[in-house]
């Protein structure tokens, strides 16, 4: 099991400020091996046990310190990707983020490369688990290179993933 760095927010440690965007062309590329090997459902659960055990440190976190910690994750994680526009709204009941413009898909679609269409959907995967296992909720809306996600202590209406677009 990954050891909590209390010191960081993100599960990783890293002497650079921001990451290398050539990795989301590595993102994308295992999304379409996974989703062709395995299907969507595989994909989906390949994510979800990604939450649950890579980024175990994080939820532990988000559960331990609430809402607080979520905004705190979100902010190292989005300063940490190249050129990433974002904004994060923090109230009392809500951690909302604003995804201006994706990095990722901007990047991908700079370099002409065929994006898998569900590539907006692991967020949802990926931080609704996490939300969960923190004991929150998380809900996105929006995709195709902005949406918008809120994580929550009050359960919302079920995710709708046709709220999610697909990429294009």
């Amino acid at each position: 099991m990954i050891q909590r760095d209390k010191s960081s927010p993100l599960p990783y440690q890293d002497n650079k400020p921001q990451g290398s965007a050539d990795f989301y062309f590595a993102i994308n590329a295992t999304f379409r091996f996974i989703l062709k090997k395995r299907g969507v459902s595989g994909w989906i659960a390949y994510l979800r046990d990604m939450a649950t055990d890579y980024y175990r440190p994080v939820w532990t976190a988000w559960r331990e310190d609430g809402l607080p910690a979520v905004a705190t994750y979100l902010q190292a994680a989005f300063d940490a990707e190249p050129q990433a526009k974002f904004e994060i709204a923090e109230t009392k009941e809500s951690v909302t983020l604003h995804v201006i413009e994706c990095p990722a898909l901007k990047h991908l679609k700079s370099a002409s490369r065929e994006i898998v269409p569900e590539f907006c959907q692991h967020c949802y995967h990926q931080y609704g688990t996490m939300a969960s296992n923190a004991g929150l909720h998380m809900r996105l809306r929006g995709g195709n290179g902005s949406c918008t996600q809120t994580f929550s202590r009050m359960a919302p209406a079920e995710q709708n993933l046709n709220e999610i677009h697909p990429v294009r």
